[in-house]
């Protein structure tokens, strides 16, 4: 079958029916769209009564937002996280209201929820249900009763295909029938009272990498929301104590991202999006907010909120407590719950920026540019990357040699700092020279451009060492690659990550120097963002040796494939 980019998936199962099918169903999506997936739900909608062209199509309606409506689109996210990872589902919402105010009118007079087709961020190409046949002669008939049906609710694209999906749903068939005689809301105007909606509603989180979790608390969100919607973002004091925090995206990203999300789910809400560099923000200021959506875990956030506004003469906000999604693939070292830390964790190994143009550089050996903060397991990593097959070049041992007796770096040295430098033996005292240069950015760049250039030399005349032995990756473990300017000298730029209290902790138990020591130390050396902006691959050893291992030999892996591909382009005349 073919793939296509984008589809919507018009669901029409009873929604106390709906939760059974969705595993099937998204499976089977999965294998038509490859990227984003929209689902617009209309229970009980029926594809096999439209007759010729303009007779008795059927028509989008008002969806009241009930609980079971609430539940299934909670469902419908955490199975699309466990099945389908990789497509960007988003529930539609501009058919759900509970006040059915004639937006359009349609053929025969009915009211329906779109005056024109809605203009998603991307384009359908494939049109999707789980519409059950009752014979294979329907197939035709119902696929262009689908195709109009979704041009009425959505711009598509002018060669809008059809698909009707066949899930194996025999074994849920009796499951469906003892659920239909248990009642349940099976479409416009049965079932359950509506949701109690607000005209103001107010949500507040990282929103790193949108997931699952995230587009839950969105959606049913914008359910509750009549008029207006408020979402504070995390930003700089709110970050600093999460997990791999050097990966989270930038703000801008992060806001651009859910206008995006925000606009295709519910085009009618007012959307104002705020930084949130304290955790209370804008909602414990703003009169008009009536409701404020949480979790199981942060619903004591949601009663300090309230407690701040009674300080402020503030009415209390309603409470809508949403229940948090279990992630089916969670490791030891991860959270149970869908979370963006679990998923920045799955980013450690894998390649997060395409390397930069190296065709300067010989093909073989691969050369890895290590680096990282001072205390941040930098140098067990190399040791591990040499223990699956690397040549290790210890840029900081080179470092001494750059300082021996009589070695053009040596000459160069005293020429520049004085022979008051020199020990009984002739050799540089080491701890003299770093007084001369302490607290002086002159002289300091005076010692590195001695120093570096020396370095890089001894660095080149090992990787073609390694060359001649066959060596097919090196790895250069480099404190100062960046500052250094040598990333010229690799292929791919990989940073070992470690949360700064972590790494004074380290430094000051590796080498008995005070705290202060430690932190002036960290403060000097390039900083951990600025080194993450540049990395191709990043590392992490916060925790257990076995989990570092484990994403060292992911990396490791992933590079034996990149360098096959690499070999093969070369080898390729076209």
């Amino acid at each position: 079958m073919s793939m296509f980019s984008t589809g919507v998936l018009v669901l029409t199962a009873p929604l106390h029916t709906l939760p059974l099918r969705i595993t099937p169903v998204l499976s089977s999506a999965a294998r038509v769209v490859k990227h984003t997936l929209y689902v617009h739900l209309h229970p009980g909608l029926n594809l096999s009564a439209c007759g010729g062209a303009g007779g008795n199509q059927p028509w989008p309606v008002f969806i009241p937002p009930v609980p079971d409506l609430s539940r299934a689109i909670s469902r419908l996210y955490s199975n699309a996280a466990d099945v389908c990872g990789h497509l960007d589902v988003r529930v539609l919402l501009t058919n759900v209201r509970a006040a059915q105010s004639p937006d359009v009118q349609a053929p025969g007079g009915m009211v329906g929820p779109f005056p024109a087709p809605q203009l998603l961020s991307h384009a359908p190409e494939v049109v999707l249900t789980d519409y059950p046949l009752q014979d294979a002669e329907q197939s035709s008939r119902v696929g262009q009763c689908l195709r109009r049906y979704a041009g009425h609710c959505y711009v598509c694209s002018p060669t809008l295909a059809s698909v009707l999906l066949q899930p194996q749903l025999g074994e849920l068939q009796a499951a469906e029938e003892e659920e239909g005689q248990e009642g349940g809301w099976g479409g416009p105007g049965r079932g359950a009272e509506p949701l109690e909606t607000y005209n103001d509603v107010v949500v507040g989180g990282t929103f790193d990498r949108l997931h699952s979790a995230h587009k839950t608390l969105l959606n049913i969100s914008c359910m509750l929301a009549k008029r207006r919607f408020v979402i504070g973002v995390c930003d700089q004091e709110m970050l600093k104590r999460k997990v791999l925090k050097e990966l989270i995206e930038p703000y801008p990203v992060r806001v651009e991202r859910l206008t995006e999300f925000l606009r295709d789910v519910r085009p009618s809400l007012q959307v104002e999006i705020v930084a949130l560099d304290d955790p209370f923000g804008v909602s414990v200021v703003d009169r008009q907010l009536q409701c404020i959506v949480v979790s199981e875990e942060t619903r004591r956030g949601g009663e300090a909120v309230n407690t701040k506004r009674l300080e402020n003469g503030l009415p209390g906000l309603v409470l809508h407590e949403i229940q948090l999604l279990k992630d089916a693939h969670h490791t030891e070292t991860e959270e149970e719950k869908i979370s963006s830390s679990s998923l920045r964790s799955r980013l450690l190994g894998t390649l997060l920026a395409p390397p930069k143009d190296a065709s300067h550089l010989p093909a073989l050996p691969f050369v890895i540019g290590l680096t990282g903060c001072s205390g941040s397991g930098k140098s067990s990593i190399a040791g591990r990357l040499e223990a699956l097959g690397a040549a290790r070049i210890d840029c900081d041992g080179l470092g001494h040699l750059v300082y021996q007796t009589g070695s053009a770096g040596y000459h160069r040295v005293l020429q520049e700092f004085g022979s008051d430098l020199l020990n009984e033996d002739k050799s540089i005292n080491r701890r003299e020279l770093g007084r001369k240069v302490f607290g002086s950015k002159e002289r300091l760049k005076a010692l590195t451009d001695i120093v570096w250039p020396e370095i890089a030399l001894l660095v080149k005349e090992q990787i073609q060492q390694a060359r001649e032995q066959g060596k097919e990756v090196c790895v250069m473990d480099a404190a100062v690659l960046l500052e250094a300017g040598w990333t010229d000298m690799v292929h791919e730029v990989w940073v070992t990550l470690l949360p700064e209290e972590e790494a004074v902790s380290r430094i000051t138990e590796r080498d008995g120097v005070s705290r202060e020591d430690a932190l002036r130390r960290l403060r000097s050396q390039h900083p951990t963002r600025q080194q993450v902006e540049r990395a191709n691959v990043v590392l992490s050893t916060l925790w257990e040796p076995a989990v570092t291992q484990r994403q060292v030999l992911k990396a490791w892996n992933l590079l034996q494939e990149r360098i096959v591909q690499r070999r093969a382009a070369h080898q390729d005349p076209h």
